[in-house]
């Protein structure tokens, strides 16, 4: 009977990443440069937060957009670091992560037919969800303008069934930042149009080079845009699963609606371990961002003398290096790496067909892993030139 299920379903497949983490997990010895998932353990004071709330009952329900000290607190971080400005009573609202901020945003503002410009290479996450919507995916080649959105290349793109544009920065998996004019070209683009922006600022705390500028920060955008953002990168909270929205009350009372028939709440323990770290701990990325920053460093300059073509990213823990000089697809390379050297990595076009090319390398690992994992990436470069 599966023939009779939803088709659109039926028509995604398994992220490209997963993919090849679940290959990894039946290699002994292997190391894994793969997943963006923070080597750090979650800041103390959150888990001594998260274990006070528990001791105190606090395991029921909580309001559907979350705990209002929460959303005040998330409104406040926002201000002070970005200069955004939003109501936590109607503006702000507390997901499941960043996956869910973005599955009901896209769900309120797409319906059957519409276009959503993405540039690719991009993160392999919201495409599905565009199609679930009965959305059309459009993307824009950034290859040729070093993996940034410019607004030449979303002009051209633009249709009158364009509906959405989601810009991602810093970027997964190129790591590349949006710079202040960039942005402005953009917003200065969609200024008169009926289009919104999905603004995914979920590395936003993990800036090397250069500032973070959001979509919202932009009068023209302020109004049309929905910023998602979430503590699993900037407080390596992965597991705990909080997001935000940050996005006009018209939007977010329409997004509510479909977080409360999605999930009702997030979890409530989680949400007082999120006050705890928004509130006592909002420099806490700061130490992680100074390691991300020494091993982006350090793998860009191996991997630059092994012979990879690489752009060094401004932010994120990806880097984004071109296989093109070893002759092998994408696939090829991070295959034959893994079965001979004990090595995974991502192959770019799991990010898009845009990705083809390239392979994605996650330093979120130990400095000894890095290490030696360059080391195997070393050798088998030198077997395959």
């Amino acid at each position: 009977m599966e023939h009779l299920l939803n088709e659109r379903v039926r028509g995604i497949e398994i992220s490209g990443i997963r993919k090849v983490s679940n290959r990894v997990a039946q290699i002994p010895g292997a190391l894994t440069l793969t997943l963006g998932q923070p080597d750090f353990p979650t800041p103390t004071h959150i888990k001594e937060a998260a274990k006070r709330a528990i001791d105190s009952g606090q395991t029921g329900y909580t309001a559907n957009a979350g705990l209002l000290e929460l959303r005040r607190a998330a409104a406040a971080f926002v201000e002070t670091k970005y200069g955004l400005s939003y109501n936590p009573e109607t503006e702000v609202i507390v997901t499941i992560g960043a996956a869910e901020a973005l599955e009901i945003a896209l769900q309120t503002l797409i319906t059957p037919g519409d276009e959503v410009i993405l540039p690719g290479p991009i993160y392999p996450g919201y495409e599905p969800i565009i199609r679930m919507c009965g959305g059309v995916p459009v993307y824009v080649d950034t290859r040729e303008t070093d993996f940034l959105l410019t607004a030449e290349g979303l002009s051209e793109k633009l249709t009158n069934k364009t509906r959405a544009v989601i810009i991602g920065s810093p970027s997964n998996p190129t790591g590349r930042v949006m710079s202040y004019e960039n942005m402005a070209a953009i917003a200065a683009l969609l200024k008169d149009r009926q289009i919104f922006v999905v603004s995914d600022e979920i590395y936003s705390e993990l800036i090397y080079d250069g500032a973070h500028v959001s979509a919202a920060a932009f009068p023209e955008l302020r109004e049309k845009t929905v910023i998602i953002n979430g503590l699993s990168k900037s407080h390596s909270m992965t597991g705990w699963r909080i997001g935000f929205t940050f996005a006009p009350a018209y939007m977010t009372q329409h997004m509510l609606k479909v977080h409360q028939y999605h999930a009702t709440c997030a979890s409530s323990v989680s949400q007082f371990a999120a006050i705890e770290a928004l509130t006592m701990g909002v420099d806490d990325a700061e130490p992680m961002r100074v390691e991300y920053r020494r091993r982006r460093d350090y793998a860009a300059e191996r991997l630059t003398a092994m012979g990879f073509g690489l752009i060094k990213p401004e932010g994120a823990f990806y880097l984004f290096p071109s296989i093109r000089p070893f002759g092998l697809s994408s696939q090829e390379f991070s295959s034959r790496l893994l079965d001979e050297e004990k090595v995974a990595v991502v192959p770019g076009d799991a990010f898009s067909d845009y990705g083809e090319g390239y392979i994605r390398i996650s330093y979120a690992c130990a400095m000894d892993v890095l290490e030696e994992a360059l080391n195997r990436v070393e050798s088998f470069v030198g077997k395959i030139r």
